[in-house]
């Protein structure tokens, strides 16, 4: 399996000097399988660098992706070079995190006026169908669904393939159960033994009562399930767009320092734009 983070930012997409090592771009994985199956997970503005490393092939085959609807995982969508070529295949996988089929989610980001191009109007050609509850088989990786704790719902997802697991909670708050969401013991066993956790961790402690409710995490918090999950690694994710590549070195910082206190071995870093990571 590998994994490449094109855009790890939340809310918006930022620029600046304070920036350039984490990345300013949003949510936007690529997923390969051993087979070197495709799967994009979320539309984020990093799904325009996706896209310009895809249309170097002749033809693309690939399945979507998507955690939720929300502004900053669908907003690159219009900008994705392979939606434009004919010999584009691409199999999208709905959720239940909204009443809308996802088809509607991805067309809305294409309605006029906000976009020249409407969706009926692309080359490529898509096929949608469901996520089940139970998971499904992509290229070789078992992928397995579960219930974000999110306004206007969500869902993250398990990765595994010959004995590795990678799980990715972006947009979930541990410290307040939303309607359809799980609790955080739910997601600490979602998480077992994972050899990758990438979570949200958008604020600090200090931030957080300001701003509970608002649907993601502290990197406290993250950290908490990491160890009770005894996962090998954990990535923080969802950065916050305020927080500067300084802010965010110290906080792995102390991130590792507790994890050290806590007697655990756990890797704790923060994920940065253009980051691969392979099992």
């Amino acid at each position: 399996m590998k994994i490449k983070f094109w855009g790890a930012r939340g809310s918006i997409p930022v620029s600046g000097r304070q920036y350039i090592k984490y990345g300013g771009s949003t949510t936007c994985l690529e997923v390969r399988s051993r087979k070197n199956e495709l799967l994009v997970i979320d539309a984020g503005s990093g799904i325009r660098l996706l896209g310009k490393e895809l249309i170097k092939n002749p033809s693309n085959r690939f399945t979507m992706l998507f955690t939720h609807s929300h502004w900053d995982h669908v907003l690159g969508f219009p900008f994705f070079a392979p939606i434009y070529n004919k010999k584009t295949r691409i199999n999208i996988l709905g959720c239940s995190f909204t009443s809308d089929p996802v088809r509607e989610i991805i067309a809305k980001t294409m309605q006029p006026p906000g976009f020249p191009v409407k969706f009926e109007e692309i080359s490529a050609r898509f096929d949608f169908s469901s996520v089940c509850t139970a998971g499904c088989e992509i290229g070789g990786l078992q992928v397995l669904p579960i219930e974000l704790s999110h306004p206007n719902n969500g869902l993250g997802y398990k990765f595994c393939e010959s004995g590795k697991t990678f799980v990715f909670l972006t947009d979930n708050e541990l410290g307040f159960v939303h309607p359809g969401g799980r609790t955080a013991s739910d997601y600490v066993a979602f998480s077992r033994g994972a050899d990758l956790l990438v979570h949200d961790a958008d604020y600090t402690d200090a931030e957080y009562p300001r701003r509970r409710t608002w649907g993601h995490s502290t990197w406290q918090q993250a950290l908490d399930l990491a160890l009770k999950a005894e996962v090998r690694s954990l990535g923080l994710f969802h950065h916050n767009q305020d927080r500067s590549d300084a802010e965010l070195d110290r906080i792995v910082a102390e991130c590792s320092r507790l994890a050290r206190r806590a007697g655990s071995k756990l890797k704790c870093f923060a994920v940065r734009e253009a980051q691969e990571i392979k099992f």
